[in-house]
């Protein structure tokens, strides 16, 4: 059985090195709906554990002929006698099956048990697709700055020194810094440039919603209208007395005709008794399928009210302190997020807060201040008045390294240590 699901475990795997660039409503729909999707498949087609599909009764036709014809030829059952008093009286021994009259009698085929793993890896196919266009337009652009960085809280007990371990790596200070300035680059750059990125999430998150829909109303119709009322049906006969309603979708045995010439060339017709053991495995498949997409259609929804949320508030601050704690808990200096927030659109918030997915708490303040430090503030400073008035304000600079200290005094000159000028190539020669 393990060696059934192996080719679905990678997916299943946790990779503490793996970058961040959704939030779990995606991974319910790439990863969670795809592998269970895929294990349905893989079960439907696996004889182990069903043993054949179908299994016919006929007195004059061998039973490879009848079981093989019978399963690529739709079978079928009668609907007068799906009769829950006829069923208790014992007049039928199985929803559906007894005599009939096929110039009269309503008949109801089933042929969409030949097509059930097909319809169940395309649609897992159908659920991967929003994920892989995201990850085509976002580019690896987040893994490309925060790539060994998971872990770089354990840099300050390592100054100098790097460690790997297996596929862990923990960067030195040195090189800590030096992805800081990466990143602190590629956020002023992304100011100006890709204002795209944000409205490709979206689009990919409301394709997730999209494509949800379309796969419950084509399951609907795949089982002829019986998908969208499966789930209050099998719960219901769980609890009452009545005929099983998975009986009438998935019919656990049917009828089906064989026509074949006599010794003599006359036409002979075989009424054949059919045991569906695949529909005992189709059931429960499709039982579970109705439940998962209901929770997953209520978990979508929610998820893109989120989404509407951080489009209208992403320049809230409040919003926006909670939104990074919660994508990883720790704290930010308010001022300097503030600073940092009022210069971004929606598409460099989102990045923002990925950085902060990804990062830990010690990382991101370092990225967070130097990004406050490379802005000023607009109504202050751009005012030449009010910007001679201004009582200079300087934070402490001790306790910061040497990629914080110089960017701190490029923003306010006095602080930098007191140089003499250089007489070089200057004339001093007073005029006369």
């Amino acid at each position: 059985m393990l060696n059934t699901f192996s080719s679905v475990r990678q997916y299943l795997k946790f990779d503490i090195t793996r970058v961040i660039i959704d939030n779990i409503v995606f991974k319910l729909h790439y990863r969670w709906t795809f592998v269970i999707l895929l294990v349905a498949t893989l079960l439907i087609t696996s004889r182990q554990y069903i043993g054949e599909h179908i299994q016919c009764i006929s007195d004059a036709v061998i039973a490879p002929v009848i079981n093989t014809f019978c399963f690529f030829t739709p079978t079928f059952t009668v609907v007068k006698h799906y009769n829950n008093t006829a069923l208790k009286n014992g007049e039928i021994f199985s929803p559906g099956i007894g005599p009939f009259n096929q110039n009269e009698d309503k008949i109801k085929r089933h042929g969409y048990y030949q097509w059930v793993p097909f319809v169940l890896f395309f649609q897992a196919l159908c659920f991967y697709v929003p994920h892989f266009l995201w990850k085509k337009w976002e580019g690896g652009r987040v893994k490309a700055l925060v790539f060994g960085l998971r872990m770089v809280g354990l840099t300050k007990y390592l100054k100098n020194d790097s460690l790997r371990i297996g596929k862990l790596n923990i960067p030195s200070m040195a090189e800590a810094d030096e992805r800081i300035k990466d990143i602190r680059r590629t956020m002023i750059d992304r100011m100006r440039l890709n204002q795209s990125w944000g409205a490709h999430l979206v689009f990919a998150e409301v394709l997730n919603l999209v494509n949800l829909l379309l796969q419950i109303t084509w399951t609907n119709r795949f089982l002829a209208g019986e998908f969208l009322t499966l789930g209050p049906k099998a719960l219901h006969s769980r609890w009452v007395d009545e005929m099983n309603a998975l009986d009438i979708v998935f019919p656990k045995v049917t009828k089906c005709k064989f026509f074949k010439f006599g010794a003599s060339g006359s036409l002979q017709e075989h009424d054949t008794l059919c045991v569906m053991a695949l529909n005992i495995m189709n059931e429960k498949i499709y039982v579970i399928l109705w439940f998962w997409y209901a929770f997953l259609l209520i978990v979508t929804v929610l998820g893109l009210i989120w989404r509407l949320l951080t489009l209208l508030f992403y320049k809230n601050l409040t919003f926006t302190r909670w939104s990074l704690y919660w994508a990883k808990p720790g704290r930010v200096d308010e001022n300097e997020i503030s600073a940092v927030i009022d210069k971004c659109n929606f598409s460099n918030w989102m990045f923002l807060f990925f950085l902060r997915t990804n990062l830990s708490e010690f990382l991101f303040k370092k990225i967070i201040y130097h990004l406050a430090s490379e802005f000023p503030d607009p109504d202050r400073d751009n005012d030449i008045n009010a910007y001679r008035d201004r009582v200079p304000h300087y934070p402490d600079i001790s306790g910061l390294d040497t990629t914080d200290s110089p960017l701190l005094h490029l923003r306010h000159p006095s602080t930098a240590p007191h140089q003499q000028p250089s007489t070089s190539g200057i004339n001093t020669k007073q005029p006369v």
